[in-house]
């Protein structure tokens, strides 16, 4: 590795069900860029703990790391081997276990040197459970980007609902709400949590470091949002760049990998990875919740900050 700063990658900032797998698909796809899958790096300190799932105390660090692994294994099996087979997975086991002592940051720089002059994209959204991943991340890549993509919070819910294993990712992040005699899992309770989390985060950058990308947007309006974009990241906004952006499912990742690794990334947009565009309809603030028998609404502090964010 060298002592230079590696080209800075782009983060997108985002909660669960909020077309993140999508985004990343897409800006990934730019001549310049290089999408990859989620790396998950920076809930560790170093590789040992990445390797092991293990936390400095010992304890585990989700009882998903297995697979949680699957995108770092990935990006370095295409990245140094030039293809996802069993053979390379096994491969990248063991560049990884022979940096057991390096730390996040440092692999980062490797990976980001590896794919030079093109630009990583990437998200991982366990980072945003603790302000310590988020900085940890900011340490490795001071000069990255960062999108903060949302999506309505009503849809966003739902669609975090009706997900396959949602309800337990929502139930371990504690989005319950306990204030009747009978507690009721509540979505909302997540989406406006984690725009906390992101928000805070952000507030410690300049205005130019980051920008806040409406996921409705992406399908909505997908050429004028990709071309802005591209803008922002001193990108080109050819033509042909642009259409390179709209097939996602050009990219390497965008599949189910080997047996050894097979995710990396939502399920469903491995399977169904392309770009759909079209008019995409987002439930009014004020409308009733659908997950609720009680004719519930947004509780005023998620209204607000939705609006905030331009719904």
């Amino acid at each position: 590795m060298s002592d230079a700063p590696f080209p800075a990658p782009v983060f997108v900032l985002a909660g669960p069900r909020s077309y993140s797998s999508l985004a990343v698909g897409m800006i990934g796809q730019h001549p310049e860029l290089f999408g990859v899958p989620e790396l998950n790096l920076f809930q560790c300190l170093d590789m040992e703990e990445f390797n092991t799932g293990e936390n400095p105390d010992g304890s585990s660090k989700s009882p998903f790391w297995k697979s949680m692994r699957h995108g770092l294994l990935r990006a370095l099996a295409e990245v140094f081997s030039g293809e996802q087979t069993p053979e390379s997975i096994r491969m990248a086991e063991r560049w990884l276990r022979t940096r057991d002592q390096m730390t996040s940051a440092q692999v980062l720089q490797e990976l980001a040197e590896a794919v030079a002059p093109r630009r990583i994209v990437e998200k991982s959204p366990g980072i945003l459970r603790k302000a310590e991943f988020m900085n940890r991340m900011l340490a490795a890549a001071p000069n990255a980007r960062f999108i903060h993509l949302v999506r309505s919070p009503i849809d966003q819910c739902k669609s975090a609902m009706a997900a396959k294993g949602g309800i337990g990712v929502l139930l371990s992040l504690n989005s319950v709400d306990h204030r009747d005699e009978e507690a009721q899992l509540e979505p909302q309770i997540l989406w406006h949590d984690t725009q906390i989390q992101i928000l805070r985060f952000l507030d410690q950058l300049p205005d130019e470091q980051f920008v806040t990308l409406k996921g409705e947007d992406l399908l909505n309006d997908t050429d004028a949002t990709l071309k802005a974009l591209c803008k922002w990241l001193e990108i080109s906004d050819a033509p042909d760049a642009i259409e390179a952006m709209k097939h996602p499912e050009d990219s390497p990742f965008a599949c189910m990998g080997p047996a050894n690794a097979p995710l990396g990334n939502d399920v469903n947009f491995l399977n169904s990875p392309a770009l759909r565009e079209g008019k995409v309809k987002f439930s009014p603030l004020d409308a009733p919740l659908p997950w609720r028998d009680d004719q519930e609404h947004l509780h005023p502090r998620v209204t607000a900050l939705a609006e905030a964010l331009g719904y």
